[in-house]
C-alpha cells in the first residue's frame, strides 16, 4: 500500500523454541490511529520492537514511511518515536538533561528551545531539575511521553501511554494525542489494555493471540462482528479464545 505508513509482511519471530510473533502481516495507514491489542504474551511487545529496529525478525519484511527497516534504519529513526512507561530514562539524569540528549540524539537544531516547548506542552516544568530516578509513576509517564514528542514524528508507537496517570491528566494526555494528530497528519500506533482508551482514539484495531492477527477492524465493527456492547467485551472473548463461537452466534 502506497499510503501505508507501517507494512509488515509474513513478519515472524522466534527465541528459541517458543514463536513469539508467527507470520503477522498487517498495513496501517498513514495519518491514522491503529490499536495493536492483545493478551500479556500476545505478540504486542515484541512486534512494536522488531518495527522500531530494536529486534531483528526470524523472518518477513517490515517497510516504515516507505523505507526497509532492515536496510535504511537509519532513514527513518529521526522521524519516529516511541513512549512507554515500562522504559526508565536514565536515573541519574535530571528530566532537562535526559531531553537535552535526546534532542541531540535526534538532531534537533534547537535543543533547548525544542525542550522547553514539549515541558510546557506536557506541563512538566517543575519536574525539569529532578533526577529521572525520582519521580513518581505517572510523573514518569509524562516525562517519556515528552521523550517522544521530542522530534515531533510523523510515527509515534505508543505502549500503554497513561498507564499509571490519574483518569484527569490520562484524559487530557488523550486530547493532546488527538490535537498532536490534527495538527501534524502523524500516524500512532496503539497498544494499549485501556479499551475506553482505544475507542476514543483509533480508527482501526488489530486484535492479536499467540503472536498472530486474529481479527481487525474499527472498533464498532469488531463490537458489532461480536454481538458485543463495548470493546472490552470483544477483547475478552477474543483473549479466552471465545471469540469465533461468540462471532457465529451475532451473525445468527
Amino acid at each position: 500500500m502506497a499510503d501505508a505508513a507501517i507494512r509488515v509482511v509474513d513478519l515472524v519471530k522466534r527465541f528459541g523454541d517458543v514463536v513469539a510473533v508467527d507470520h503477522v502481516s498487517f498495513s496501517v495507514a498513514a495519518g491514522s490511529t491503529t490499536g495493536l491489542l492483545g493478551g500479556n504474551g500476545a505478540g504486542k511487545t515484541t512486534t512494536i520492537s522488531m518495527i522500531l529496529g530494536l529486534l531483528l525478525p526470524s523472518g518477513g519484511e517490515i517497510r516504515v514511511l516507505g523505507e526497509d527497516m532492515l536496510r535504511n534504519r537509519h532513514r527513518v529513526l529521526p522521524r519516529v518515536n516511541f513512549s512507554s512507561p515500562y522504559v526508565d530514562l536514565p536515573h541519574r539524569l535530571t528530566v532537562r538533561e535526559n531531553l537535552v540528549v535526546y534532542g541531540h540524539l535526534y538532531g534537533l537544531r534547537d535543543v533547548a528551545r525544542r525542550v522547553a516547548k514539549v515541558a510546557a506542552d506536557l506541563d512538566i516544568e517543575a519536574l525539569m531539575k529532578r533526577p529521572a530516578g525520582k519521580l513518581s509513576a505517572g510523573q514518569k509517564t509524562r516525562v517519556a511521553l515528552a521523550k517522544a514528542l521530542l522530534n515531533e514524528p510523523e510515527l509515534l508507537l505508543l505502549d500503554e501511554p497513561t498507564a499509571s496517570l490519574d483518569p484527569d491528566t490520562a484524559d487530557w494526555v488523550r486530547s493532546y494525542f488527538q490535537a498532536y494528530q490534527r495538527r501534524t497528519g502523524a500516524t500512532i500506533l496503539l497498544a494499549s489494555h485501556n479499551m475506553t482508551e482505544v475507542e476514543r482514539l483509533c480508527d482501526h484495531v488489530m486484535m492479536m493471540r499467540a503472536g498472530r492477527i486474529v481479527d481487525e477492524g474499527s472498533p464498532g465493527e469488531l463490537i458489532g462482528r461480536y454481538g458485543r456492547s463495548t470493546l472490552e467485551e470483544v477483547f475478552l472473548d477474543i483473549a479466552r479464545n471465545q471469540g469465533e463461537a461468540r462471532k457465529a452466534v451475532a451473525a445468527q
